[in-house]
């Protein structure tokens, strides 16, 4: 029987390149609705486990069930479609074009007209514009990008290319989002911004949220549950409370002795 209450169920998988061992046997659960964490030091395995949940990596051994279903096997485009989005380490957005059509492009996935109904731009498909661009500027109002809403990416600082790229990925519309080291690079102010935007996004759509952290505060005060890696391996899996205390993460990512 499904568990309503279980977003992600992460069974035993194991991920290798070659002869390294990125991944030996993380199993965990993400409960609807939760912020959850993944830290550890660098090299730890956080980004190859995020990118085995969103389908850019397939592990050799275990599986993965989003909502109670099965998803080892779906590609990463079909996953999105189910509403698994994501953000990465390395931003990487098409910095050619402007904020608006970045989110645009976005909204591919909800499309329906098809290429000549869309190439002539009339009836159904100017529907569906205008719907796709309103969805499109409800996200720019509320992550506070209206004036750089025509500017073009590449020419924006590093935070707000950051603000951009999690707008695209709320622009898929999905229920589960996973937000890979985006604070990373940013300055004091812009990190209380975008941890504004990621309370209110789970507080207004009652989202669940992986996210991978290097701020160690922002983490704990955020997280409702944190789950620690090291070398590919789960060291720790609990609240903020019981990791903060754990004797293997303060040795394993903080580098001090118990």
């Amino acid at each position: 029987m499904v568990n309503p209450a279980i977003k992600l169920h992460v069974r035993d998988i194991s991920l290798s390149f070659g002869g390294i061992r990125a991944l030996s046997n993380v199993d965990f659960e993400v409960a609807a609705g939760e912020i959850f964490a993944i830290i550890g030091p660098n090299g730890a395995g956080k980004t190859s486990l995020i990118n085995s949940i969103n389908g850019f990596y397939h592990p050799q051994q275990g599986s993965i069930l989003f909502d109670g279903r099965d998803i080892t096997d779906l590609p990463a485009y079909q996953r999105a479609k189910i509403g698994i989005s994501r953000t990465f380490q390395n931003i990487a957005l098409y910095t050619n074009m402007t904020t608006l059509d970045n989110l645009m492009a976005a909204r591919h996935i909800h499309m329906k007209s098809n290429l000549l109904t869309s190439a002539l731009f009339y009836g159904s498909a100017r529907r569906e514009e205008v719907e796709h661009r309103h969805r499109v500027e409800e996200i720019i109002t509320f992550l506070e990008m209206e004036a750089i809403r025509k500017a073009t990416v590449g020419t924006l600082s590093y935070g707000l290319r950051k603000r951009v790229e999690l707008g695209r990925a709320l622009a898929l519309e999905p229920t589960m989002l996973l937000l890979d080291e985006p604070m990373a690079g940013m300055n004091v102010e812009e990190k209380e911004d975008m941890a504004r935007f990621i309370l209110d996004i789970h507080e207004r759509q009652n989202m669940t949220i992986i996210l991978i952290e290097h701020d160690m505060g922002l983490v704990m005060d955020i997280s409702h549950r944190v789950m620690a890696l090291d070398f590919g391996v789960k060291i720790a899996y609990g609240t903020p409370d019981h990791i903060k205390a754990d004797a293997r993460v303060i040795k394993a990512y903080l580098g001090q002795e118990a």
